[in-house]
């Protein structure tokens, strides 16, 4: 793959800070839109918008000004009559002139230093992610026979790691500004702990105060306690029948155990599950054990998933979706997840799905 790198500066940064801009402008032109028609600069707090400004539409162009005391990732959004929902652009509100170009099939935000970076990174990903879109839309084909939809596997595959490598080259490129800091706190669920832990110095204030970046701050710290070589960290939680257990009533009890963080809600969870069944059947034997960790919240849901799957190794959970103890404990933010643990506690591998999960269980128990 070609690989993609931009350089920005906190030189380059601060060149706004040396040429007497006191603030910043932002000017934009919406296509067929009419006189009087509202544009927001909206800034994203949680899952829901706060206003920043508005702005009234004059000859389908828009003007923002304002005085900037940071830099942060804000967005123009826009809905004309008749549209079922608005539109809008991300970019870096920054002092200095920024420039929105709006259009159908893309648009671009360009002038301050941020802005122009994030810019030369869409430039790149878009087309990436249109392929992307194109290649699930493709794969959703019923007429597809086997080979074919093998076959577009793989392409998502390798197209998913394209665009893993411009996000990560992109992010450690600008990790000492607001978008290195930003594409952090989109990417990080999918990098290794010892690159977060020497990225994460990295992030100047006032981005590293941000409660996202202190969020994967305090994740590293338990992703590193809980890492392979570590001790397993006990909990308890209930059974699906209310009884509680331990995960030290198992691990570190003379067996293998594969600690399985799942939920009945997760479709890869549950399509990775008779691939478990298969490994607990052959293994269960031979000094092997599993135990269920559920990030589910309805426990009629979580049973229901249990007959269906054939599930019949241990389980526990609090019932607490992602506020689950037992992936607090282990910092896992996405599933499924797997943690091996060796017969006297020590964590040997992390992460372990498929065949890599079947290998390694040959393996230790050849």
């Amino acid at each position: 793959m070609k690989k993609f790198f931009y350089t920005l500066t906190l030189a380059a940064l601060c060149a706004a800070c040396t040429t007497g801009q006191t603030g910043y402008v932002i000017k934009g032109n919406i296509p067929g839109a009419q006189d009087g028609e509202q544009v927001y600069l909206q800034r994203l707090e949680g899952r829901s918008f706060a206003l920043i400004d508005s702005a009234a539409l004059t000859a389908e162009q828009f003007v923002f000004n304002g005085v900037g005391d940071s830099v942060y990732n804000v967005y123009v959004t826009y809905q004309a009559a008749g549209e079922p929902r608005p539109r809008g652009i991300d970019f870096f509100l920054e002092n200095g002139e920024i420039n929105i170009a709006w259009g159908e099939e893309s648009s671009s935000v360009t002038g301050t230093p941020t802005n122009d970076a994030y810019q030369a990174y869409r430039d790149q990903a878009e087309p990436l992610n249109k392929q992307m879109r194109d290649l699930y839309r493709e794969a959703a084909n019923p007429d597809l026979s086997p080979e074919e939809k093998e076959a577009k596997s793989a392409q998502v595959d390798e197209l998913d790691e394209q665009i893993t490598a411009l996000d990560l080259q992109t992010l450690k490129a600008n990790i000492g500004n607001a978008l290195g800091a930003h594409l952090l706190k989109q990417t990080y669920y999918y990098m290794e702990t010892a690159e977060l832990d020497a990225l994460l110095p990295q992030i100047p204030e006032p981005f590293a105060s941000d409660p996202r970046i202190v969020h994967i701050k305090e994740l590293v710290v338990k992703l590193k306690a809980t890492a392979v070589g570590q001790k397993f960290t006990d909990f308890e939680m209930l059974t699906p029948k209310g009884d509680p257990i331990k995960l030290s009533d198992y691990a570190g009890q003379g067996k293998y155990v594969l600690i399985d963080f799942w939920a009945s809600w997760c479709g890869p969870c549950r399509r990775e599950m008779p691939n478990i069944v298969k490994a607990y059947k052959t293994y269960k034997s031979k000094g092997f054990e599993i135990v269920g960790v559920s990030l589910d919240r309805d426990g009629e849901a979580w049973q229901k998933a249990i007959d269906d799957d054939g599930i019949t190794w241990p389980q526990m959970s609090d019932l607490k979706f992602w506020e689950s103890l037992g992936a607090d404990i282990y910092g896992v933010n996405s599933i499924p997840h797997t943690i091996l643990v060796d017969p006297e506690g020590t964590i040997i591998a992390r992460g372990l799905h498929g065949q890599d999960l079947l290998d390694k269980l040959e393996e230790v128990f050849q």
